[in-house]
């Protein structure tokens, strides 16, 4: 069961997770992107926006 919990200062996460990336978004044209290891396509995966 997937469940996501978020607060001010506080996020929870339950789900089976096989790895946990932190990267720097990078300019892609005119979009963006996060680069991950080609293994991942097609994996479900999930983005957090954090503050400065």
């Amino acid at each position: 069961m997937r469940k996501i919990k978020a607060s001010q200062k506080k996020i929870e996460l339950t789900d089976e997770v096989e790895i946990f990336y932190e990267k720097e978004v990078t300019p892609f044209g005119t979009s963006a992107k996060v680069g991950v290891p080609k293994k991942y396509i097609g994996r479900r995966a999930y983005v957090i926006i954090l503050k400065d």
